[in-house]
């Protein structure tokens, strides 16, 4: 197995993770078809997005597969009077990741981080390894130490 960047940052934070992968296309890039793949539930696969406000710039958040991103809640919590998605055309420019393979972890720059307060209960969650077809579950609180995070109150 190719270790991705999110996975010597774990090693070398000494991070307990576990690796889970599966075969992927093009049409099935969406997190609740990962869930089907690495037979988690659907609970546990959370999915990384990337925001813009207009006074902190880009942010960071991850959110369960099941759920939406609450653009206003977001705002409120990251200290924006906005935010907006990202393009998904600056996407790769900006975190260095493509779609389906986008890590909360190992970004080119460290981006203020969210992640949905259901975390806060789980023993262990499971978000993108770095790359199409791989993903990495470790502990919530390991995955806020990681990237500087928070928990937030963002989904719908």
């Amino acid at each position: 197995m190719q270790k991705t960047n999110a996975m010597r940052i774990l090693e070398n934070n000494k991070v307990d993770y576990k690796i889970h992968e599966y075969p992927w296309d093009e049409d099935h890039l969406d997190a609740k078809s990962t869930a089907d793949e690495v037979e988690m539930p659907l609970e546990t696969i959370y999915k990384t997005l990337v925001a813009t406000g207009g006074t902190t710039g880009e942010v960071v958040v991850c959110i369960p597969a099941g759920q939406s991103l609450d653009l206003k809640r977001l705002a409120k919590q990251s200290g924006n009077k906005k935010v907006e998605m990202l393009h998904m055309k600056d996407l790769e420019k900006t975190t260095g990741y493509i779609r389906g393979g986008c890590s909360p972890v190992g970004m080119k720059r460290q981006f203020p981080t969210y992640v949905s307060s259901e975390a806060a209960s789980m023993e262990s969650i499971v978000v993108s390894a770095g790359k199409r077809g791989m993903q990495m579950e470790l502990s919530p609180a390991e995955l806020l130490r990681i990237t500087g995070g928070q928990y937030a109150d963002i989904t719908v």
